[in-house]
């Protein structure tokens, strides 16, 4: 194996995601490719897409994100637009999007190795540009529960094969807590990031909101 393609350590520190190391990934979260999610409940995946967007934005790393014949299959949520409004999604016929010139160079330009993948379909248009990544030397995570298939075997049997090719499963809310990592050493983001977790994160969120609740009532909010 050459040293370009050596696979990354799945344990020790540097296994873990920080915000200057990665790039997020979003593919083809669009009207026509939800009209065909059976894995996960549709409104489940925009909420944690969403979520896993704005987190990305909030603590500046880079987001690449793509299409697959829009004029056909819909354009990007309305969430993920309202978050990088001033960014196009780059529009491709490639099913694989790590064929498509234009959307690996948008990944290169980040100059990131470790990648968080999220889309539709988990056993297409994800699993197919993270094993070609992952076989390139990219460190690939895929973000499960923002990513669904048509079905749930198909979902579980995509992640699976992921797995199998050393790619890393995590869900939004691990992602979130691995880039914020020390609350203390984070403060600028720490407010923000409670308020993603509030209006995302169903009971962690509640949990989060009844927290703040206790410090305001203590004066410590």
């Amino acid at each position: 194996m050459s040293a370009a393609a050596k696979q990354p350590s799945y344990t020790g520190l540097d296994a873990l995601l920080t915000p200057e190391d990665c790039a997020l990934l979003l593919i083809d979260h669009q009207g026509a490719q939800f009209a065909n999610l059976h894995s996960h409940e549709p409104q489940l995946i925009v909420n944690n897409v969403v979520a896993l967007a704005k987190t990305a934005k909030l603590l500046g790393v880079p987001t690449v994100l793509t299409t697959v014949v829009a004029a056909r299959s819909g354009n990007i949520i309305g969430g993920i637009h309202d978050v990088f409004p001033d960014q196009p999604p780059i529009d491709r016929t490639f099913i694989n999007a790590w064929q498509d010139a234009q959307f690996v160079n948008a990944v290169k330009k980040t100059g990131r190795k470790k990648l968080i993948m999220a889309g539709l379909w988990t056993e297409v248009c994800v699993a197919m540009p993270a094993i070609q990544a992952q076989g390139e030397g990219y460190d690939v995570y895929v973000v499960s529960d923002a990513s669904g298939g048509v079905s749930v075997e198909a979902h579980a049997m995509s992640m699976d094969r992921m797995i199998q090719a050393g790619i890393k499963p995590i869900t939004w809310l691990a992602v979130l807590c691995e880039w914020q990592r020390d609350w203390a050493a984070r403060p600028d983001t720490m407010g923000q990031l409670t308020g993603i977790l509030i209006e995302h994160g169903g009971s962690s969120g509640a949990a989060f909101a009844w927290g703040y609740q206790l410090l305001a009532s203590a004066g410590k909010a």
